[in-house]
Parts: structure tokens; sequence; C-alpha cells
């Protein structure tokens, strides 16, 4: 196959569209542009903070966990300023830090390491594949050290199996993992990613016509009723659209949505179309989930009557996708992207999704 650059996440026709929209001053692209713009990310002072080595355990770390996540995002903010507004400054401090980590950077250890690789990969990669499609004085070797950072740094990590864990982790793990094997042209890392997103979504977002009850990860022991119930954070019952993280909280579910639209994004850049493919699955999930963090009345028999409505800026990709592209009606998922618009961080990886992914509302 034919790789598509700039394609990771973000293609010509997006950085196109808000170049033109910022331009013009039109919304919501202008609100989103200044926010970008002011954002302490954007600054042309920033300083990055690269590490050799960044031990993340669960629920803490050291501050070089945090500076990754962070540097990550502000390379990509760097890139997708340079690309809206021509800025050559801009895209000297990508470059800058990307160059900044490259030069050090050696692997990931301690118990989150390959949820922080792919938080931090996944950026890093959509801010790589911007510069390296456009800007000419990213040059070698420095490309090529950043592609081998890449390599050994992030994506044993993120190809790493996690059957058992809570999807949101596999989903992140795959997003990181499609994005670098694009910038690095891996055919096989490509192929597996899809692979991995074809598996793992139906296992995550239930649809009545999976059967009673979920369907079971992949090589992960969880086969009977009782099992799935308690990997499902004690959800009994089943209605198209819930999904394993539902009764955890909306946040991680959050996640697992952008995620999902991150890896179908990309592979639609490149030809795929996994949006297609789990359609009928990922619009439902969106809408029932958008519709609880809008603040609809929970039944008592979803996760107990109560939801934690901790849902960020995650679901401006898939909205684009599905009534751009394509006319679906997502009410839900509009109402709760209008008002959480203009879409700005979840300082891991979701980043600036108004100004890439934001259109004009119907009329």
């Amino acid at each position: 196959m034919v790789f598509h650059h700039p394609g990771v996440v973000v293609g010509h026709a997006q950085l196109r569209q808000a170049k033109e929209m910022v331009a013009a001053g039109k919304e919501p692209w202008i609100s989103a542009y200044r926010a970008l713009l002011t954002s302490r990310y954007a600054s042309l002072d920033y300083t990055p903070h690269p590490a050799d080595v960044v031990p993340c355990p669960f629920n803490s770390g050291p501050q070089s966990c945090l500076d990754e996540r962070q540097d990550a995002i502000a390379a990509y903010t760097h890139a997708l300023l340079w690309s809206v507004n021509g800025r050559t400054a801009h895209a000297r401090k990508a470059v800058q830090i990307m160059d900044a980590w490259s030069a050090v950077m050696k692997t990931h250890r301690e118990d989150n390491a390959r949820l922080q690789a792919a938080w931090s990969g996944s950026s890093w990669a959509r801010a790589a594949d911007i510069m390296h499609a456009g800007y000419p004085n990213w040059e070698e070797p420095r490309v090529s050290r950043f592609k081998e950072m890449l390599r050994r740094a992030y994506l044993p990590a993120v190809r790493a199996q996690v059957p058992a864990y809570n999807g949101n982790w596999e989903l992140a793990m795959t997003d990181a993992a499609v994005s670098i094997a694009v910038f690095l042209e891996d055919q096989d890392v490509f192929r597996e990613s899809l692979g991995r997103f074809r598996a793992r979504v139906p296992a995550y977002f239930y649809l009545r016509m999976d059967g009673p009850r979920p369907t079971a990860p992949r090589y992960a022991a969880i086969e009977t009723a009782d099992q799935v119930k308690a990997y499902w954070f004690d959800q009994g019952t089943y209605v198209d659209g819930i999904a394993q993280e539902t009764c955890r909280n909306l946040m991680h579910v959050g996640y697992a949505l952008a995620a999902s639209a991150h890896i179908a994004e990309t592979a639609w850049h490149q030809g795929v179309d996994l949006y297609g493919e789990q359609s009928a699955r990922l619009r439902t999930a969106l809408e029932f989930h958008a519709k609880y963090q809008l603040g609809a009345e929970v039944p008592p028999w979803l996760c107990g009557g109560k939801v934690e409505r901790t849902m960020g800026p995650d679901l401006e990709v898939a909205l684009h996708h599905y009534e751009t592209r394509t006319g679906a009606k997502l009410p839900y998922t509009r109402a709760l992207v209008e008002k959480t618009r203009p879409a700005g961080t979840d300082e891991l990886f979701v980043a600036w999704e108004t100004v890439s992914h934001g259109e004009a509302p119907p009329a």
C-alpha cells in the first residue's frame, strides 16, 4: 500500500479547512484557534524537558511522565499552529521539541509504561507526520533519529498484549501503534493495528446482535456471565451502546471513543473505512454516552442508577465523520460537542480537535 501524509488523524483537507476558516474568522474554528494560540502549549518560549527513561507507576509518577505528555502535546500544538497560520517560528518550535526528546529518550518503565507510551506516542506521531510532510527544514539525520525513537521506545510498549485490561488501554495503545505505523510507513504494524481495532471495538461497545452478553476480548479468560459482569464493573444488563467502562466513569469511555475515532480517522486517510465497518456500534455508543454526559436521568438498571459524568473533549473527530461525511444524525453527540466547544486538550492524547475537525452546525 501507499501511505498518505499527513495522514495521522489530520490530513490535508482538515488542515486546509482550518487555515481557510480561521483566516475568514468563521466559527467554530476562530474561537478554537484563539484558545489554541493562547494556551501555554503555544508559547514560543516553551521549553521541553526530555528524559532518557520515563518511569510511570499506576496513578502517580515522577515529573518526567507529565513532561513527556505535555511536550508531545506541545509539539503537536506548534505543528498545528504552523499549518494554520504559517508562522515558521511554530514549525521550528515543534521540531525543537521533537529533536530534544529523540536525542535522549530510550524507554518507558513501571506499571503504566504501556499507557504512557500510548498517550505520548500518538501525539508525537501526529506532530511528526505533519512536520515531515510539509516542513523541509526538518532534515536527516534528525528525522531518522526521531523515527528510531518511536520504533524502539514506543512501538514495543504499545504493541504489547493487554487482553484483560480495561479496554481504553488497548484502544489508546492501538491509536499510538497505527499512528506510528503510518509515520514510519510500516505496513505490518499498520495491518496489525487494524486487526486489534476490529477485535477490541466489538468487545468494548455492546450491541444486542452480539448475544445476551458482551463479547470477551481476545485471549482474555473472561467467559462466564459472572466474569463478564465483573469485568463490566458489575453491570449485568446490556443494551445497545453501553461500554465496558460505562459504570466505571464516562471519562474512560471518552478516552475509548476518542482513541477509536483516531484509529478510524487515520485509517480513513490511508484508504481503509473502519468507520463504516463499525458504524452502527460506534454511532450507538456515541449517542448513548453523550445523552448521559448531558445529564439524562440514569435508570436504576444502569450502574445502580448513577454514572460519573466526567467525559472530556473526546467526540469531535467521530462527529465530523458521521455527520459531515456521511450525513448521519447524532443529536446528543452534536449537542454535547457544541456545549463543550472549543475543545481543548485532556492533557493526555486529545488536543484541539475543534480546530482540526470542527464544522459549522447544520442549518
